[in-house]
């Protein structure tokens, strides 16, 4: 505690000049005794500081004197560069101050740390915003079980530039696929993480959550020259939001349950929900649903949603019997089948059940 607090009060003596001991007592919660015995022990330490009586006193550094010492440590520098690669000052403006920002803290940083601040800042993104539409599909493939990797082997591959070897589940498969890959680097989107790297010579994004195992090889990484994280996930991400559904999905939800299933269906949705009589869902004419007898049109909402494989319309079943898949028929099947897949797993509690 006093190393941090000797530490804190050389870099507020660096910034603001003369500062009064009652304010730095202040800002370090300590007492104006407890100050002057820490200025006492930097002098000793050979930090030219000195304390000045009076109304206008304080104590000070001598003019010219700055230490490198920031006191971050070098995984605190990383640390400060990811946070910085986001990207949401641009909506602000502040992208030429935040660079200028960071090149004057590189600067101060003691230079042992510079190469790693340099470097986590090329190989870790951070982007919050959300899919403009849904990727390629939900964290959990057919089986429901989640992947299991450290994400700290991901993290070490990227920085150590050796190749990747991962073992991955696409979606809707349940077999794994062994790939070696080129890590460019892992970026945080919308608090989901993915590898970005080469497959082959060809830029491909692995949802880390997928990955089932990973491995570093001894083989060092071979990324296209003059190829950065930055640029490859720009290509990746239009390539993601941009890329037509495969599978256009019309879904009936209860009025009642609505609201929930706009937040959570999210960039599946592509349009507002359809209300009234006009919302086609009490046609009946067979092609995959209708208004059951006694549900009543007005009780119901139409949704338009896209999904890129047919598999990933299970999302649905999260809703219960307050959803319908009204067409197409394929994904009615789908949804038809995992249901059944579900009754099977609790259908024998249920015939062992006491009679009410």
């Amino acid at each position: 505690m006093k190393s941090s607090r000797l530490l804190s009060i050389v870099l507020l003596l660096q910034t603001r000049g003369r500062v009064p001991a009652a304010e730095l007592a202040e800002r370090l919660e300590v007492s104006t005794r407890t100050v002057y015995r820490d200025i006492e022990a930097l002098s000793a330490a050979g930090v030219p500081v000195y304390a000045e009586r009076g109304r206008h006193g304080g104590i000070a550094l001598l003019p010219g004197f700055r230490t490198d010492v920031t006191g971050m440590t070098t995984d605190e520098a990383r640390a400060l560069f990811i946070l910085a690669a986001q990207g949401a000052h641009s909506a602000l403006g502040l992208d030429d101050a935040l660079r200028s920002a960071l090149q004057k803290v590189m600067a101060a940083l003691p230079a042992p740390h510079r190469p790693a601040a340099e470097l986590a800042g090329r190989r870790i993104l951070v982007d919050p915003d959300k899919w403009a539409t849904r990727p390629s599909s939900a964290a959990t493939g057919p089986t429901g079980r989640r992947a299991t990797v450290d994400l700290g082997v991901l993290h070490t591959a990227v920085f150590t530039d050796l190749r990747l070897r991962i073992r991955y589940r696409h979606s809707g498969e349940t077999r794994l696929r062994t790939y070696t890959v080129d890590p460019y680097g892992l970026v945080a989107k919308a608090g989901t993480w993915y590898l970005v790297a080469d497959r082959r010579g060809r830029p491909q994004l692995f949802r880390a959550d997928r990955v089932a195992s990973a491995t570093l090889t001894e083989v060092p990484v071979r990324r296209r020259a003059g190829v950065e994280l930055a640029e490859v996930w720009q290509l990746l991400r239009r390539q993601v939001e941009h890329r037509p559904a495969e599978v256009r999905v019309t879904a009936r939800i209860r009025r009642e349950r609505l609201d929930l299933a706009v937040r959570i269906l999210g960039g599946a949705l592509t349009g507002p929900p359809r209300t009234g009589d006009d919302d086609g869902a009490g046609d009946g004419d067979g092609s995959g649903g209708g208004v059951r007898d006694g549900s009543g049109g007005g009780d119901w909402a139409t949704l338009d949603l896209a999904y890129p494989v047919l598999p990933a319309v299970r999302q649905l079943l999260q809703f219960g019997d307050s959803l319908e898949v009204l067409a197409p028929p394929e994904a009615r099947r789908v949804m038809a089948e995992a249901a059944a897949a579900v009754t099977a797993v609790y259908a024998a509690d249920a015939a062992d059940a006491p009679s009410p």
